[in-house]
């Protein structure tokens, strides 16, 4: 199945199905190929877009995944749900063997947090499977990125950024209709510039050519919000930061609960449908 940004719906909700041991809000709970599975059909029923697979995590000292454990993690959960539902699959992964993979085993997209740059061959396999890309912006790496992270002017720079690996992915053969980009929210930013990004959205949308991806999902600068809520106490505020990616432009949240984006997504979509159309007063 090739994929485009087209096929997405107008609000398009990106669930999270992690396969690791150690990612910040949910690790551990589907590390096995059959509640991974069950996980991911249960996120699809919710209303899914895209289901993103990672067997990494990317946690703020995060340490690195050996390719053969990142392999054994993710390629059989992508070919089970790949058998079984009919949305796209994203495999969250900086290595293009990884990647290769799991594009074999039948997902369509690669979801790269380093923009395609920690791996020379990334570019080349997402042109390969004729596949989409979401480039995502990380000052740094897991294990040092929140190391007195740097802007001189955080929504600026990273636009420049993301607007330099969308034209290195279109030069490297990707098509233009199969790229996403993402600021990359929690990844070397402070709790200012993650606000200042939130607060960007709309100059993003505006500045970049191909649709722009948020992922808020339960990140601590929103625990901050919250005056240090816990990890699992901060699914309103995503809802809040979903909501406010929607009106601002942005075609895809990324999140662990789908249900409660999904659910304001209908809401906005059919609220702006009738004010477009001049039912609503």
């Amino acid at each position: 199945m090739t994929f485009s940004v087209g096929q997405l719906p107008r609000f398009a909700v990106m669930g999270i199905l992690n396969v690791t041991p150690d990612s910040f809000s949910d690790g551990g709970k589907f590390v096995g190929v059959d509640a991974a599975v069950r996980h991911g059909l249960a996120l699809v029923a919710a209303g899914a877009a895209i289901l993103d697979i990672g067997g990494e995590s990317s946690r703020p000292g995060a340490d690195p995944v050996s390719t053969a454990d990142e392999l054994a993690r993710v390629v059989p959960v992508v070919e089970r749900l790949a058998a079984e539902v009919d949305i796209p699959i994203s495999i969250d992964t900086t290595k293009a063997e990884v990647a290769d993979a799991a594009l074999s085993a039948g997902a369509t997209i690669v979801n790269d947090i380093s923009g395609a740059q920690h791996d020379s061959l990334m570019l080349g396999t997402v042109v390969a499977h004729d596949a989409a890309v979401v480039l995502m912006h990380m000052q740094g790496e897991p294990r040092t990125m929140q190391v007195d992270p740097h802007y001189d002017d955080v929504v600026q720079d990273v636009c420049r950024y993301l607007q330099r690996r969308t034209e290195a992915a279109i030069s490297a053969g990707v098509r233009s209709d199969a790229i996403v980009v993402d600021p990359g929210l929690g990844f070397g930013k402070t709790y200012a510039h993650n606000v200042e990004l939130l607060d960007g959205v709309e100059a993003l949308v505006h500045d970049l050519d191909v649709p722009l991806l948020i992922g808020a999902s339960r990140k601590s600068f929103l625990g901050t919000m919250l005056s240090g809520a816990a990890v699992t106490d901060r699914e309103s505020a995503t809802v809040a930061t979903s909501v406010l990616a929607f009106l601002h432009g942005a075609a895809i949240v990324r999140v662990h609960d789908v249900a409660a984006s999904v659910a304001a997504a209908r809401v906005l979509d059919s609220v702006t449908v009738r004010t477009r159309q001049g039912v609503m007063a």
